[in-house]
């Protein structure tokens, strides 16, 4: 077999470049479809998991075989939803990065670059999945990857961190499934249990995942001291998370600082293994906080403008907002002090 290009294969080759990944999708549907030649699998079966608000298509084929579709794979994971070859090859590189880093030796990625062609039950246009177990294999390698330092962008990592999510609520749900069927309460339940109890625990996880802070906050905090900002990828000054307590948590509602220190203590190590706002109600305390941070910004953005410093800035919000229990400061005339930065 010849291995240069040159001929009618060196202009093949030339004329897939030149294609948008929607023809080059295009053409290895049309070439699928000749080889199933009439027999493509059909889908018998077809609904929705919702995942953390996400609505993921998934089938059962004739055979019985689960699949997820090919958009939904990667929507689930936070990757870009770029659907059918193309967006099978994005994830299957990908896959096979992270198996080269971790020099990992299995089909996972082969399986990735295929997916399974099927028609939906309704008819029409044929479609792409992923069998089910695929996703879960995917979530077990980004983990895997993350253990071992594998993960090199917060991108990555914000993968790892929805595997994480996944890998979690869906072992939950799997002992709940098998303790129904061991008890046979599975013939009595009703029929969107399992999937009402796994968005349950998902939204559960994702809530206390979501990032509550805005940048801003911090960004801003920075300025008013006139200290250099790295951006939020980088450790914060420890004193950062003093200030937080000040001017957030001990303002909000009194006691509340100490109760949500005493839901999670500091390890052996000094550190808290959950951050504080993670023991809010979403009904009450979630809505308090951010109400409190866009007031908290105000100031800051006030005081940025008015050419204040970080003193002013306290003492402003300190008059607005006072730590709860603390008595008002009555308005007698300051002497005027410089601020520190």
């Amino acid at each position: 077999m010849e291995t240069d290009n040159s001929g009618k294969a060196k202009g093949g080759f030339a004329r897939a470049e030149n294609l948008s990944s929607k023809e080059r999708s295009d053409i290895a549907r049309k070439a699928a479809l000749a080889r199933w030649n009439g027999q493509m699998p059909r889908a018998t079966h077809t609904g929705f998991l919702d995942i953390g608000g996400l609505k993921i298509p998934v089938y059962v084929l004739e055979d019985g075989t689960r699949l997820i579709s090919q958009r939904g794979l990667q929507t689930t994971i936070g990757m870009g939803t770029g659907g059918g070859t193309s967006g099978a090859h994005r994830i299957a590189k990908f896959v096979q990065r992270i198996e080269d880093k971790l020099g990992i030796s299995n089909n996972l990625s082969a399986r990735m670059k295929s997916p399974v062609l099927f028609m939906p039950p309704t008819g029409g246009n044929p479609a792409y999945g992923n069998e089910a177990t695929n996703l879960i294999d995917v979530c077990e390698l980004l983990l895997k990857a993350r253990d071992k330092k594998a993960l090199t962008t917060p991108q990555q990592l914000k993968y790892a961190d929805a595997a994480d999510i996944v890998i979690r609520s869906f072992a939950k749900v799997g002992i709940i499934a098998v303790i129904d069927e061991v008890t046979g309460y599975q013939g009595i339940r009703p029929q969107d249990a399992l999937h009402a109890y796994l968005e349950r625990l998902i939204r559960k996880e994702l809530a206390a995942w979501v990032k509550r802070f805005p940048d801003e906050f911090y960004e801003n905090i920075y300025k008013l001291k006139n200290w250099r900002w790295p951006g939020m990828q980088k450790n914060r000054y420890s004193v950062v998370a003093h200030y937080t307590r000040d001017l957030v948590y001990e303002r909000i509602a009194p006691g509340l600082l100490e109760q949500l220190e005493k839901k999670t203590p500091p390890n052996e190590k000094g550190q808290r293994p959950n951050k504080l706002h993670q023991w809010l109600t979403e009904d009450v305390g979630n809505p308090l906080l951010a109400q409190h941070l866009y007031s908290l910004m105000m100031f800051q953005r006030l005081a940025l403008n008015s050419g204040f410093g970080w003193n002013r800035f306290v003492k402003m919000v300190d008059k607005a907002m006072p730590k709860r229990g603390d008595t008002l400061q009555l308005p007698f005339p300051e002497k005027e002090e410089s601020d520190d930065a």
